[in-house]
């Protein structure tokens, strides 16, 4: 917790079925994302930050994460959540302090949005390798989820927060074609293109040029000279040659 700014993206390596299957599909670790707010909700009324069934009288009022989940949609939950799963902190670079507030808020501001379990579906058949549709076609076949702006997943929401500042995930790089002056180095310049947030997972935040993965443990000052060692570890290491 020392470590997380508000803004951070939070990656989790999920234990639900939905979750195997996403991680399968998208061949990465993580299965969910969310995203840190800080104390954005320090003084807001929690109806909308419950999960069903959620005791009111044991909730940790320091909610800090906002999420997507299936069921419940938008809402925030403590980080003491996630403290026994895999995570991953993923920090924007250079994020100025008025962009951050404007990301955070753009999430707030959602609690209480629905599940997109259409844009689901539509993920399943855009990443499936079947059926047999040439790769350069596939995109073609994907509908952008329901059209509803009442609805989004995980890793949607957080992708249109950091769109709504016009802050590169992983944009798609494509090569212009001027005809003749094709050969020109102008022309074969490459342009960004900014991806349409429903095709955003998880592990893109992961593998963005534009996202530092922070380790809370270099974070506060790792010194290997200090770490303990157990007698068996010392046992094989002194048998190394």
């Amino acid at each position: 917790m020392r470590t997380l700014q508000p803004g951070d993206v939070l990656l989790v390596e999920g234990n639900q079925k939905v979750s195997s299957g996403i991680k399968y599909l998208t061949q990465s670790t993580w299965s969910h994302a969310a995203l840190y707010v800080g104390d954005a909700l320090k003084d807001r009324d929690c109806d909308l930050c419950m999960e069903d069934g959620e005791d009111r009288s044991n909730i940790d009022m320091e909610h800090r994460l906002v999420e997507m989940l299936v069921g419940p949609g938008c809402i925030s939950v403590p980080i003491s959540k996630y403290v026994n799963f895999n995570t991953r902190i993923c920090r924007p670079v250079n994020l100025t302090p008025s962009d951050r507030d404007a990301v955070v808020d753009y999430m707030v501001e959602r609690l209480g949005l629905k599940y997109d379990i259409r844009n689901i579906i539509d993920l399943l058949r855009y990443l499936l390798p079947t059926p047999p549709v040439p790769v350069r076609f596939r995109r073609r076949m994907l509908a952008f989820g329901s059209g509803d702006p009442t609805k989004a997943i995980c890793s949607t929401l957080i992708a249109q927060a950091f769109q709504s500042i016009r802050y590169p995930i992983l944009p798609n790089v494509m090569e212009t074609e001027d005809g003749p002056s094709a050969n020109s180095a102008f022309s074969r310049d490459l342009i960004l293109h900014i991806r349409h947030h429903s095709l955003f997972t998880p592990r893109d935040f992961d593998v963005s040029p534009f996202f530092e993965v922070v380790k809370p443990t270099l974070q506060a000052g790792f010194d290997y000279k200090r770490v303990t060692w157990s007698k068996e570890s010392e046992a094989i290491q002194s048998q190394v040659p």
